[in-house]
């Protein structure tokens, strides 16, 4: 039986845009499909007492500056060619991330995740305001009316925040988070141990 990997993600991190860059090369390399889960990253900061790597590391000296240049190694290692800090940033993202769970029910999750990731840190748009958010999603198999009023259903909003405490409650504290079965990841830097995972939970089914 194939891993099933998973994602947990929030359109807000740009370490989890980049893991998202990365990770069609480790299906295509192991077989293994990713699951996208989408979780509100603001809430498992309330939730954890975590904070971004921005408000973390802003007065350590010289640490924002790694951070930034550690960005850059992995794009260069990964030839990632479409990436732009967002001028935005942060962008709340509690109605990306409520809409991202109205595309999972709607059936059209994959063109969102698409156009959210690649409006957050591509063609950066300032995605926390309703007008940007339907300029952004005015794509081929998206309703962006449509996604914008189921978002303020409270089944949608109850699944996020579900969704949100499920993390945590697994041990989450941030984003990019991976599982495979029951072994944790956090961070894009660790996506080859979670290949590294993928093989050898495949291996053992054999």
């Amino acid at each position: 039986m194939n891993p099933k990997p998973e994602f947990l993600f929030d359109f807000g991190s740009p370490n989890a845009h980049l893991a998202h860059k990365v990770i069609p090369k480790i299906e295509q390399r192991t077989g293994a499909k990713f699951t996208y889960v989408p979780v509100l990253l603001g809430g498992i900061f309330k939730l954890t007492g975590n904070r971004s790597p921005i408000e973390s590391f802003k007065s350590i000296k010289n640490k924002p500056e790694f951070l930034a240049l550690e960005i850059q190694r992995f794009i260069r290692l990964h030839a990632i060619t479409a990436f732009k800090p967002n001028p935005y940033f942060p962008v709340n993202t509690l109605l990306l991330m409520r809409g991202a769970v109205a595309a999972q029910l709607e059936g059209v999750f994959e063109p969102y995740v698409e156009a959210g990731f690649h409006h957050m840190w591509e063609e950066p748009k300032k995605m926390d305001d309703p007008e940007a958010f339907r300029s952004a999603l005015a794509v081929p198999g998206l309703d962006a009316d449509r996604l914008l009023a189921r978002a303020q259903d409270q089944d949608v909003k109850d699944s996020l925040m579900a969704l949100t405490q499920d993390a945590v409650n697994r041990g989450c504290f941030g984003c990019p988070t991976f599982f495979v079965g029951k072994e944790m990841f956090y961070g894009k830097d660790q996506l080859r141990d979670v290949e590294d995972q993928i093989v050898a939970q495949q291996q053992a089914a054999r």
